[in-house]
């Protein structure tokens, strides 16, 4: 099944506590600690906070009552539609402390993993058909040979592994991000996940893009339909890693004081992308790294360990994309490589595109192009380097001319001799210190 942007599927808001699938005693301890956290007092507020939808919150109030752990005041509130107010008995007082002595977590009710997994299946990286049309819009600041897109195309679409290699400063990390431009759709993150009877925080919000909702209005005759409000509808989600990438970030972090747990980085970026950059400058050797990910990438599930030892299995439903200054098989065994599904070589520009990307930039800047400066540029100093382009370099050299034109309180120009001041700033040349 392959989806368009915008046609995911919403999951759906639990009817009943029988749908919820999690233990009672968790549901009922996460009640008593919101109440007591948040002095959340009403139906309509404490289904806010824990994220339910208000049916459901008034039958886990009633057990929760039943119990003798909430009681009605006896009041109604007035700002609140003349609803009754809630509080804790004493019973419910000493319950709350108790459950947050055992764990801090407390608001929305966590969604089972195995229900989570169904709504990644739903929206799936893999179930997504990314169009030409879609990745030359993605990308259109950059000047990429056809030829690139033509493997970038198929790669994406597959949602399975990428590596991008080539010499530096040629673009790789802006064609990862045109990539994630180009899937321009929206997945639903849940605020927290539950296995085990442990909780998972996955939101996270310098992660995950929240998509604004428009609330409700009371008075309207057609309610819009809602989603399991456990979740956050967010576009989606990137994560991007580079030379500070360790192994142990891909682990399950816990809290020792919450007594809960974080989701690693590759499980928040499920249904989204993962892009290691700059790969062979971790400390991890890149084999490490590559070997860590085998089995996610060949079955589409990862295994996670909790304190206790227990091992279990999460979806891993990613675009892993990997960028190398390195050859592969500089860093690779051939194992390795048969593991990634895609390999593009990003080459530097020949030199009518280094012309296009050079005309584009000084366009932009406001920089008038220049006949002999070019001309310059390319039959004297350009040999010196064995006429090899770079996409970084046109911005360089033109921003370097800009400062000197600033500095000296000369208009923008190109010249020749502004083209070799610039350019002595690209390379250092080689030389012994003398210490």
């Amino acid at each position: 099944m392959n989806m368009q942007a915008n046609s995911v599927m919403s999951p759906p808001a639990p009817k009943g506590l029988a749908e919820m699938r999690l233990p009672m005693v968790m549901m009922r301890d996460i009640l008593l600690k919101t109440i007591y956290r948040k002095t959340v007092d009403t139906v309509s507020e404490i289904a806010e906070a824990i994220c339910l939808p208000r049916a459901v919150t008034q039958e886990l109030v009633d057990i929760a009552r039943e119990q003798k752990l909430l009681e009605a005041t006896g009041t109604l509130n007035a700002n609140s539609g003349n609803e009754m107010g809630y509080q804790l008995t004493d019973a419910g007082k000493s319950r709350a402390l108790d459950a947050l002595s055992q764990s801090e977590y407390f608001g929305a009710m966590p969604v089972p993993l195995s229900v989570y997994s169904e709504q990644v299946k739903r929206q799936s990286i893999r179930n997504i058909q990314v169009t030409r049309e879609q990745l030359v819009n993605a990308m259109g600041h950059l000047v990429l040979p056809d030829s690139l897109l033509d493997h970038l195309g198929p790669a994406v679409s597959a949602g399975r592994s990428i590596l991008m290699y080539g010499p530096p400063g040629n673009g790789k990390s802006s064609i990862s991000n045109g990539i994630r431009e180009a899937l321009g759709d929206k997945v639903y993150v849940p605020r927290a996940i539950e296995y085990s009877g442990q909780v998972i925080t996955v939101y996270d919000p310098i992660v995950h893009n929240a998509i604004e909702q428009e609330p409700d209005d009371p008075n309207s005759l057609r309610r819009k339909t809602r989603f399991d409000t456990r979740y956050v509808m967010c576009e989606r989600p990137t994560v991007v890693t580079g030379g500070e990438l360790s192994l142990s970030m891909l682990d399950l972090v816990y809290n020792p004081t919450a007594r809960t747990y974080q989701a690693p980085l590759q499980l928040k970026s499920t249904g989204g992308i993962f892009i290691v950059d700059d790969l062979g400058r971790q400390a991890e050797p890149p084999q490490a790294l590559i070997n860590r990910w085998i089995v996610p990438l060949e079955e589409n599930k990862d295994i996670l360990g909790l304190q206790s030892g227990e091992k279990f299995e999460v979806p891993f439903d990613t675009l892993v994309i990997f960028s190398t200054n390195f050859h592969p098989n500089e860093i690779f065994d051939q194992a390795a490589l048969r593991r990634i599904f895609f390999k593009i070589k990003i080459d530097g520009p020949n030199q009518e595109n280094f012309l296009k990307i050079f005309a584009m930039v000084a366009r932009k800047r406001g920089m008038p192009l220049d006949e002999a400066s070019l001309v310059h540029l390319l039959k004297v100093k350009y040999p010196t380097i064995d006429n090899i382009y770079a996409n970084y370099q046109p911005i360089f050299l033109i921003d370097q001319m800009i400062s000197i034109c600033e500095f000296e309180g000369i208009p923008y120009q190109m010249r020749p001799d502004l083209i070799d001041r610039a350019w002595a700033n690209m390379f250092v040349k080689d030389e012994k210190i003398v210490k």
